[in-house]
């Protein structure tokens, strides 16, 4: 078994978490809601975990699939420096960010989920694991072989050359001869 990547599931549970927080906010703002300058507050905080969590990390082995539209993010992030790639720098700010949530009902399941993301990255940061880009590669184009400039003449199931028919302008001369006996014994 491999080692469990654990930003990777802290980053999908804190953009989740983004996007809660900023749908509970804009219920709380839209309904006038006793004490909604905590909903505005996680309005502007939802957008800015998705922002923050949208671009995905490296994996350490196998394939990164990026997010589309990820690379202006990345840049923007990737500014920033040791405060994002740090996960002990994201689970502190998370659990900050997660506080003020939890004093309206609209915002309070942003809230919990946001604190839950903060463990995860906790987890993360305590097994070593930090934030590395996803840069796009420049591909390498490898030279076409020679069997592929030149595909073969005849259609499949292809004969050893020695048992190939012989192309001839006459009957006798392209007469196939079976290697083989045909005959019962």
């Amino acid at each position: 078994m491999g080692k469990i990547e654990w930003a990777m599931w802290a980053n999908e549970q804190a953009l989740a978490s983004g996007l809660i927080l900023l749908a509970g906010g804009i219920v709380g703002v839209a309904g006038q809601f006793r004490g909604w300058e905590f909903a505005a507050y996680a309005v502007a905080a939802g957008v800015f975990v998705c922002l923050l969590e949208y671009p995905r990390s490296k994996r350490a082995k196998g394939t990164s699939v990026e997010r589309s539209g990820q690379y202006c993010f990345t840049v923007c992030v990737k500014a920033f420096g040791p405060l994002t790639r740090n996960y002990y720098v994201r689970a502190f700010l998370h659990a900050a960010i997660c506080v003020p949530g939890g004093f309206m009902l609209a915002t309070v399941l942003g809230c919990v989920c946001l604190g839950i993301a903060s463990l995860i990255y906790l987890a993360a940061a305590i097994r070593g694991e930090h934030w590395e880009p996803i840069l796009p590669r420049k591909d390498v184009r490898k030279p076409v072989a020679e069997s592929i400039k030149n595909p073969p003449q005849n259609p499949p199931p292809r004969p050893p050359p020695e048992t190939r028919r012989k192309q001839a302008k006459d009957l006798e001369g392209a007469a196939y001869d079976n290697p083989s006996s045909v005959t019962d014994d």
